[in-house]
């Protein structure tokens, strides 16, 4: 069955609105594993306009002790994200501090609203190879955000990364009119498992779209799913909506 990691990251915009700890980051991970989550996932950027420094160190303390053993922390970013007046120690350093489960490299820019593309991996990426070889000393799984595209696939996979993660919203945006970008996503997930890759799925997943994706795409190891579950859970509340994708990742069809 496909795990689901939960991404907190508007969990901590909607309190860095106010100056306040309300509503906690913590807390919220608290409730989703209780209701089912399989691992945490937080994205810092280097502006922490949402997902703080402090967060990423109190949420590995959470997960670090012994009730919490079996679920996973993955941290996601730009690995070459260095450190800034406001706090933030760099990506790396901060990954180094924490030692997640498993970090997903992500080639996003600090103007990007959000993540919008995955590697391009043509051209010299020995600055990257040397991350993803550091990270793998340490013994945190790799995974790399990357397009359905074959020979992109074959260098992450050169590359040494544990696994790749689809960017998965251009399929999401296509949605109602989406078999041919299905169809590449089958494609290439198929090529990604034959180099020995493991496959995440991640962007702009829902309740509506997620079950044809996991059924197509089989097997994906791991869901990373932020906005639209907490979206859904302002209507529905988070322990039922958590518990509603868990659903439909056991029963996809």
């Amino acid at each position: 069955m496909t795990n689901l990691s939960i991404n907190l990251n508007k969990v901590a915009l909607i309190r860095n609105s106010r100056d306040t700890t309300i509503p906690s980051v913590v807390e919220a991970a608290r409730t989703c594993i209780a209701a089912g989550a399989n691992g945490i996932t937080v994205h810092p950027r280097p502006d922490m306009r949402h997902i703080r420094a402090t967060d990423v160190t109190d949420l590995a303390a959470l997960l670090a002790t012994p009730a919490f053993a079996e679920i996973e922390f993955n941290i996601e970013g730009n690995p070459f994200a260095g450190p800034q007046d406001n706090g933030f120690p760099g990506f790396m350093a901060l990954v180094e501090q924490t030692m997640p489960a498993q970090c997903t490299l992500v080639p996003d820019n600090p103007v990007q609203l959000t993540s919008d593309h995955g590697w391009d991996l043509v051209g010299d990426n020995a600055p990257l190879a040397a991350v993803i070889d550091s990270l793998k000393e340490l013994g945190i799984r790799v995974s790399l955000f990357m397009d359905p595209i074959d020979a992109q696939i074959k260098e992450a996979a050169r590359l040494g990364a544990h696994r790749i993660e689809f960017y998965t919203g251009p399929y999401a945006d296509a949605y109602g009119a989406h078999q041919a970008i299905l169809a590449r996503f089958v494609e290439a997930a198929t090529f990604a498992r034959g180099l020995g890759l493991g496959i995440n799925a991640g962007h702009d997943l829902n309740q509506e779209n997620l079950g044809e994706f996991c059924l197509a795409v089989a097997t994906v190891d791991e869901v990373s799913i932020g906005h639209a579950l907490i979206t859904d859970a302002l209507w529905s509340g988070l322990d039922p909506t958590v518990r509603r994708y868990k659903a439909i990742l056991e029963n996809p069809g």
